[in-house]
């Protein structure tokens, strides 16, 4: 839609704002980028888009907003629908699509430790990021090179950002997700080959550093 003014409230770690991020660079959407540093505080403009949760990500559109991050994707879905469609069109597809898209989010159970708990207890309950690995892997992902089938869509974009925080994960915890999950890193890789995504996400080094950092200002280093 042209002349649509567009906003994204988000902070760079973010893996629910990298879902945005992804979904705007698929349908080649220009957007402004307004970064929130919630180490520090967060800003009038988040707290009066979402004044309920308070959280990014954050799309303004024309001056609305839209949050979670779901949410958003699915309205950048339906609103610039002419271009690299990211739900599947066949009804029954599409509530897979949501439900292996949401179940996504049990991985962040484990990932929300890395910044409270000592890599001892880090690394013990790696458990709850490995099973639900598996079984994307095996029932939603299995040969296919996207969960989508041959096309990158809802469920890929669901996972991405998570993706760009393994190399976290398996530094502190000192194991192997690709050793675990063979299928999830090679269809990580894959992923990271497309511009959308190599271009919308951190550089994984960068979060680690950062998480390191934090993790030292809390005693857990």
């Amino acid at each position: 839609m042209e002349n649509d003014e567009v906003i994204l409230l988000d902070f760079w770690p973010s893996m629910f704002g990298m879902r945005v991020r992804v979904a705007l660079a698929e349908k080649a959407i220009e957007y402004e980028y307004k970064e929130e540093d919630l180490f520090c505080s967060k800003s009038p403009l988040l707290l009066k888009m979402n004044p309920i949760h308070k959280k990014i990500p954050v799309l303004i559109h024309n001056g609305k907003p839209v949050c979670e991050s779901f949410v958003v994707v699915e309205y950048i879905d339906e609103v610039w629908k002419d271009k690299a469609p990211l739900l599947p069109s066949d009804p029954y597809e599409r509530s897979q699509a949501r439900f292996w898209a949401s179940y996504t989010d049990k991985l962040y159970d484990f990932g929300r430790r890395v910044w409270t708990h000592k890599r001892e207890e880090f690394a013990e309950g790696k458990k709850d990021l490995i099973d639900p690995l598996k079984l994307l892997e095996e029932a939603a992902l299995g040969d296919q090179p996207y969960f989508g089938g041959e096309s990158f869509g809802f469920v890929d974009i669901a996972l991405i950002g998570f993706y760009i925080w393994f190399y976290t994960y398996e530094t502190i915890c000192n194991f192997s997700i690709e050793a675990e999950c063979p299928k999830i890193a090679a269809w990580g890789k894959r992923c990271m080959k497309r511009e959308s995504v190599s271009k919308s996400l951190p550089d994984s080094h960068k979060i680690y550093e950062v998480v390191i950092e934090n993790r030292k200002k809390s005693g857990l280093e």
